[in-house]
This record gives structure tokens, sequence and C-alpha cells, in this order.
């Protein structure tokens, strides 16, 4: 009897550990992934797989192969300001550092600001984001934020920041007023306007988002969350990242924010809710039963000492749970293996308690629950799903010896072990390079476009060696 056929595939991965993060948890050890187009058609060990060909074949012997990671709350154009804001909690490095930068910043700062984001996300494992953008936040400039983060080999979503009209609690904030470009129907036209130009099923997508549930006006958030109803994606807001946002809301409206998204029938399985720090014990329930997403950020958290999650209360009562960078400069590095070292972490010092998170627990978050937040098939390595993949160097010193290989991931690798990043089939990132980007001029015209903004927002001194107290 002859052999049967070789099977066809267009990419194949194999000699690797292959963490599935399936259902069953499967790690194949020497393992593959085979792929054609943007999918993966089979998964299992390398005997399993020997009798795959494919046009292009990825040795990953010594190296790791999982799910590429999706990051839930950045700010690209933050990119700029890397480095600036120290020592500042999140009101004050708002009021006094990024909303001066922010009403500076032009589409072309925007751009460059993106485009160097992009580059550091692929070379860190992320194959999504969902990029909070506001700065400036015309039609425009926020599709042209969109084509950067695509062109650059990128899926996600670019979830446009709404403000909307002054409320009396940015007010009180001290929020100025520059930040309030459009009126509350301008807002949501413009939204609007952009979602029909990027709908859901494109490779990034445009997403409403209510800039922050505490200061922007009610009829805002109900505005956002019936687009989002209406073009069937998500939306997405900063919830009560600091202690003050639930009194303040209270102050003014007599209720928490979360308890009025679910009291007006707002809360729902699209809700991408950023940080969700200062929930109380109803609040978790609420927004677990709605089935509800929460962009967990340990790194800007703890920064900005701000405070940390209650994760597993979350999870318990049923929300999807991302891990978030939060951006380049209040996470500092858009690196997904440095928040899932930080997000156990953070809970094991909250609760004292060493069994609070584990390993296995942050990878999830990185990918499988990041996906589901997302809205997108992938985040598991098994076929059907999007082929998002990276490719992890294991043969290092600081990654020697291997016992566990999700310990080592989790604990000791860094956004520099990635090799190899693949969206959808396609290789983006390879041997230290990403091949869409031409990534000299990015970083040169980001620095050259960082230098003049900060100028221009007034913000030399935050400039000084030694800090902004310097006389």
């Amino acid at each position: 009897m002859a052999p049967p056929s070789p099977k066809r595939c267009d990419l194949l991965l194999t000699g690797g550990t292959v963490i599935t993060v399936d259902d069953a948890r499967n790690v194949h050890l020497p393992g593959a992934v085979a792929v054609s187009g943007s999918r993966i058609v089979a998964v299992g060990t390398a005997s399993d797989l020997a009798d795959w060909r494919a046009d292009t074949v990825i040795d990953c012997g010594g190296r790791a192969v999982l799910p590429g990671f999706v990051d839930g709350h950045s700010h690209l154009a933050q990119a700029l300001a890397r480095g600036l804001g120290e020592g500042m909690s999140i009101v004050p490095w708002l009021c006094e550092f990024m909303w001066p930068y922010s009403i500076a910043m032009t589409r072309e700062d925007a751009v460059a600001a993106a485009r160097l984001g992009a580059v550091e996300a692929l070379r860190a494992g992320t194959t999504t984001v969902i990029d909070n953008h506001y700065a400036p936040s015309d039609s425009a400039t926020t599709l042209a934020v969109a084509d950067v983060i695509e062109d650059a080999g990128l899926r996600g979503a670019v979830a446009r920041g709404v403000i909307g009209d002054r409320t009396a609690i940015a007010a009180r904030r001290g929020q100025p007023s520059g930040l309030f470009r459009y009126g509350n129907a301008d807002e949501l036209a413009i939204t609007r306007e952009a979602m029909q130009h990027r709908p859901r099923g494109s490779k990034v997508e445009v997403w409403p988002a209510p800039l922050n549930l505490t200061y922007v006006d009610q009829e805002v958030v109900r505005g956002c969350v019936e687009l989002a109803a209406e073009f069937d994606t998500r939306w997405h807001t900063h919830c009560c990242e600091s202690s003050g946002d639930p009194t303040s809301y209270v102050e003014e409206y007599g209720l928490r924010p979360v308890q009025w998204l679910d009291k007006e029938g707002l809360l729902d399985h699209r809700a991408t809710l950023a940080h969700a720090l200062w929930l109380d014990e109803h609040e978790i329930e609420r927004v677990g039963a709605a089935g509800a997403g929460v962009a967990h950020n340990p790194a800007s958290n703890a920064y900005l000492a701000s405070g940390t999650i209650r994760l597993r209360e979350l999870r318990k009562h049923g929300a999807t749970v991302a891990l978030g960078s939060d951006g380049p400069s209040c996470g500092h590095r858009q690196d997904l293996f440095e928040a899932m070292k930080l997000s156990i972490f953070a809970q094991r010092l909250a609760t004292l308690d060493p069994t609070a998170a584990r390993a296995e627990d942050a990878l999830v978050l990185a990918t499988r629950e990041g996906a589901q937040y997302a809205g997108i098939d992938a985040g598991v390595l098994e076929p059907g799903r999007l082929a998002d993949i990276i490719v992890v160097g294991l043969d290092r010193p600081h990654l020697r010896p291997l016992h566990r290989a999700v310990s080592s991931l989790v604990y000791s690798a860094r956004g520099s072990d990635v090799e190899t990043t693949i969206v959808g089939g396609r290789v983006v990132y390879d041997k230290g390079r990403c091949l869409l980007v031409d990534e000299e001029a990015a970083m040169a015209q980001a620095q050259y476009r960082a230098e003049r903004l900060v100028t221009r927002a007034g913000m030399t001194a935050l400039r000084l060696p030694w800090g902004q107290e310097q006389s």
C-alpha cells in the first residue's frame, strides 16, 4: 500500500514547546503547529504532524510556541512622553502632565507615536492591541492611527476617546478647557463616522470609548453604548482607576459609576472597562453577571500608586479579564511578560496569599481571556483559530535551567526574548526586525516629534536630568 500523501500548509512551526492554552491546557514537547492562510489547521506533537509539508518551515527547537498576546488597554499616542511625569498620582498626572501634552499633540505626532508603539508591541509578542486614542480625536486622525497599527501588522481596535461637554466633575478636577474640543452631539457623530470606515470585522476596528466613566456626561456614555450595540462592537472606558472616582460620582449623581451603568441597562457583554480598581462587592457581581470585560494594568497601577484589581473575585463572578500595558508613558513598556509577572505579584501583595494568582492564570489573561475580551477568534493554539502566534527563545541564561515552561515564560522571560511574531498567519516580526515597518525611521521620527511636542506643551522642565524639582 502506498504511503498517504503529505498534507500541505503554508507555514509549519515544529520542534518547539507548544503551549496551546486550550481547554485541556495541552503542552506538546516537541510540538508543531500548521497554518494555512490566516488560520491554524493542525496542532499536536511533532510526530503527529510529521506528514505535513509547508512552503515555510520554522525550526522552533529550544523555543516556546504560544498564542500571541492581547494588550487590552494601551495609549499609543503617549509614546512621545515616555519617561516623563514622574512621582504623581493619577489626577495630577493627568491634569499637570498628560492633558497639556495631549492638547498640544498634532495628527503627525499621533501617527509617529502609534508607529513607534506598534513596533514595540510586535517586538514583545503582542499581536492585538486595544488603543484608547484621544489626542487628537478627529475622524481623520483616528483613522490614520488605525491605518498605522494595521500597516505594522497588528490587529485590534482604536477605541476613540469621547469626552464631550465639560461636566461639573471634570471642572472640579481642574481638567483644562482645551481638552473639551467637541460637544456631546459632535463627539458621537465623529465616532459614528470613524466606525463606518472601520466596522466590526476590520483587522483594526474603531470602538466608541467614553474616556472616563466618572467625568464624561451620562448621555454621552449612553450614546456610546448604543453605537456599540448598533455596530455590534465592544465599547471601552476608564472605570474607577482613582480611589476618588466613586466618591465624586456619588456626590454628583447619588450612586456609584458601575451601579449607574447597571441600573440603566448599559452594563453589557460589550463593555471593556480599563482598571476597575475601586469597585465594591455589588459592582463586581454585576460586572461578572453582565459578562463584561476588564483590562488589568498592573504596571501603571503600581506606577501611579492607584491600587490593584480584585482579580479573583472578578473572575469568580464571570468577568473576562485581560492584561494591559496602559501604553508607553504610564506603563513605560508595552511588555505583557512584565504585566503577567506584575499581575501575580500585585495579587499576592494585596492578599498576602501566595495562591492568589499563579503563572498559569497570568498566561490565560494575556492570551485566551484577552482574545475573548477583544472579541477575536484567537488566544488559543487549536485548529480553526486565527494564527496569531509567537515564538519565544528559551535558550538563554535567564531562562535556564528549564523545568516548567509556563513558569519560566511568566516569571523570567521578557519581551526581548520574542524571536518571531505571526499575525493571521503572516510573519510580521522575525530575527530582530519588524518586517513591515522601517524601525530606524520610526524611532527617528518619534524622537524628532517628541522634542518639539514637549516644548510646544510647555513641559521642558520635566526633561531635567534629575526631575522637575531641580532648580
